[in-house]
């Protein structure tokens, strides 16, 4: 059986907290504190110790981990080295990476390959004896930043920030048409597409809100460069909210109406940020942005 060793040593800014109060903060599931203390599974500088413990500045916290802790202990993904990843930003827990436009984030079957997460296996299998966990996803046309979780505990925490609306995720589009206003918020609910089983639309079927808010970067002759933060995370948010107001992204074969098939999707994630698992250091990794989204003229 696998088993995962979790060492955190607290800083020096360290209240005298319990034991509990720490996993709450670090937002343990209940089931897991419940099976570190019932199992003693859980010391504190190399000794078991109760819930009701004292935490100190520097007190070295180990929770020994097992796969009966989790619902997906170990991922499955086929392990590919054929191309190399783009690593922004790695620590024990988690890699941000940069992805390319044109590769889809995850298989759909269990021996597929060729995606990013058989990339990232790969890389982590010929490193440690990490897996790849995903996070949250972006579409096969889009490149830009992913939060990939190495290891079940990480996976489960970033996935509750996900939920929680902690992890936030940046993005930049050229559009096309000019934007009247220099910044905009575009609240239209996205449901599914009755017609078309692969997209979505403004008041759809099932339809939930959708909050998009962007900024101006830039213009040229036809089209324009906008900044995005989404407050929500609808499955073609950006596309369906810009195609929506008249101005649906370059390069889009789904929802412009003009798309010749020249370009790429010009919708690129330019940054996520997150909170470090077991820690409260917020993080914010940048993706350079691809030089063909600016002006050249």
């Amino acid at each position: 059986m696998t088993e995962w060793i979790k060492t955190v040593t607290l800083p020096e800014n360290q209240p005298a907290i319990t034991l509990r109060e720490q996993m709450q903060i670090w937002q343990l599931p209940k089931r897991i504190q419940g099976q570190l203390r019932q199992q003693k599974r859980i010391y504190v500088n190399q000794a078991y110790r109760n819930m009701k413990t004292i935490l100190y500045a520097g007190d070295v916290v180990t929770m020994r981990l097992l796969e009966e802790d989790f619902v997906t202990p170990i991922s499955s993904y086929v392990s590919d080295v054929r191309q190399p990843i783009d690593v922004l930003y790695e620590n024990d827990d988690l890699l941000v990476v940069n992805k390319c436009n044109g590769i889809k984030t995850h298989p759909n079957s269990p021996l597929e390959d060729g995606t990013l997460m058989n990339y990232v296996q790969g890389y982590l299998a010929e490193r440690s004896h990490e897996n790849a966990y995903m996070v949250h996803r972006l579409d096969e046309a889009t490149s830009g930043a992913i939060l990939v979780a190495k290891n079940p505990m990480a996976a489960v925490l970033l996935n509750a920030y996900l939920r929680d609306k902690t992890i936030k995720r940046s993005y930049v589009a050229r559009v096309t048409g000019h934007l009247e206003e220099a910044s905009g918020t575009i609240r239209l609910p996205i449901g599914l597409d009755p017609y078309h089983s692969r997209l979505r639309m403004v008041n759809g079927v099932e339809a939930q809100d959708a909050v998009t808010h962007w900024r101006l970067i830039e213009t040229d002759s036809n089209s324009s460069l906008v900044a995005i933060e989404l407050q929500t995370g609808r499955t073609h948010q950006i596309r369906v909210h810009f195609a929506a107001i008249g101005h649906p992204i370059v390069g889009d074969s789904l929802y412009n109406q003009q798309y010749n098939g020249d370009a790429r999707l010009m919708l690129h994630g330019s940054e996520v940020g997150f909170i470090k698992p077991f820690s409260q250091t917020e993080m914010r990794v940048s993706a350079p942005i691809p030089g063909l989204f600016w002006n050249k003229g």
